[in-house]
C-alpha cells in the first residue's frame, strides 16, 4: 500500500515538474530553483543540529563492524536509495542516485508522461563530484572542531537529505539547458556541433543573475537561520553561518549546474 501511494505521489511530482504540455519557460525554471534554495538552507540547518561526527564517514569504522570497507554514510545511502528506487523515486527525471550500480528495479509502473528532456539526459549523473565536494570540502571547512556526540545514524540521515536536495538542484540544470536551447537554438547549435564547452559556458552564464542568487541565499540564510532570543542584546547568531551557504552556491551549486547544462547540450543534437 505504501509503495502504491508513493507511486501516485511520484505521478503528481512528475506532472508538476515535467509539464505534460511542455510549457516550460525560463521564468518557471528559475522559480523552481528559487524554491529549492529554501530546501537547501533548511537542510543545512538540520545538519547543523549535529557536530562533525567524523565516525560517520570513516571506512571500516568500529560503529559498523560488517561494513566491508564502507562508511556508515555509504551504508545508509545505499540502503535508503534501494528502498526509494523500488518506490519509483528515480523514475523522476530530476532524481539521480549516488550509487546507481546498486539500485534494484522499481516496483512502480512508469507513468506515461510526455518527455520534455532529450534522451541523453538519463545518462548525466555527476553525483560523484557532489559527494566528493560535500565530504572533502564542505564538511571539513564548515565544522572547525572535530566533535562527536554519538548520533551517527541521525547525522547520516541528515547528510543524505541534504545531499539529495543539492543533487536535485544541480541536475535540474538539464531542464535549464533545454529551455535555453529551445529559446535560442540557432545560438547553441554551432557551439554544440563544434563541441565548444567554453563557448557554451559563456553563452549559458549570466553574471547578474548569479550575483542575485548569491545575495538572495545569503539573506535567506540570515532570516531562516537566525537564533531567536528574548534578551535585548544585539548579538545576532545563526544556526548556519550565511558564509557557508554562499560558499556552497559559489563553489558547488552554480559551477556544477553549468557543468550539467553543458553535458546535456553536448548530447542535445544526437
Amino acid at each position: 500500500m505504501m509503495v502504491y501511494r508513493f507511486g501516485w505521489v511520484l505521478v503528481l511530482i512528475i506532472c508538476s515538474i515535467v509539464r505534460c504540455k511542455g510549457d516550460y519557460t525560463l521564468n518557471s525554471v528559475r522559480e523552481f530553483l528559487v524554491r529549492e534554495e529554501d530546501s537547501i538552507i533548511f537542510g543545512l540547518i538540520q545538519r547543523a543540529n549535529f557536530p562533525l561526527n567524523a565516525n560517520t564517514y570513516l571506512l571500516n569504522s568500529s560503529i559498523l563492524p560488517s561494513s566491508n570497507g564502507s562508511s556508515l554514510l555509504d551504508f545508509v545511502v545505499i540502503n535508503t536509495e534501494a528502498v526509494q528506487a523500488k518506490g519509483g523515486r528515480y523514475q523522476n527525471p530530476q532524481e539521480n542516485p549516488f550509487f546507481p550500480e546498486k539500485l534494484p528495479a522499481s516496483l512502480v509502473k512508469p507513468y506515461p508522461v510526455e518527455k520534455f528532456l532529450h534522451a541523453g539526459a538519463a545518462s548525466i549523473n555527476i553525483n560523484k563530484s557532489i559527494w566528493k565536494f560535500y565530504l572533502d570540502e564542505l564538511l571539513v571547512k564548515w565544522f572547525d572542531t572535530i566533535l562527536e556526540d554519538g548520533n551517527y545514524a541521525q547525522t547520516a540521515a541528515s547528510d543524505l537529505s541534504l545531499l539529495q536536495v543539492i543533487s536535485r538542484r544541480i541536475h535540474y540544470g538539464k531542464f535549464v539547458a533545454e529551455v535555453k536551447f529551445r529559446d535560442s537554438p540557432k545560438k547553441y547549435e554551432p557551439l554544440i556541433r563544434a563541441k565548444d564547452k567554453e563557448g557554451l559556458i559563456k553563452l549559458l552564464t549570466d553574471k547578474s543573475v548569479e550575483e542575485k542568487v548569491i545575495k538572495r541565499v545569503e539573506e535567506k540564510a540570515k532570516v531562516y537561520g537566525k537564533e531567536v532570543t528574548l534578551n535585548d542584546k544585539n548579538d545576532t547568531k545563526y544556526k548556519v553561518d550565511p558564509l557557508v551557504v554562499t560558499t556552497l552556491y559559489k563553489k558547488l551549486l552554480i559551477p556544477l549546474t553549468k557543468e550539467v547544462e553543458v553535458e546535456y547540450l553536448l548530447s542535445r543534437l544526437d
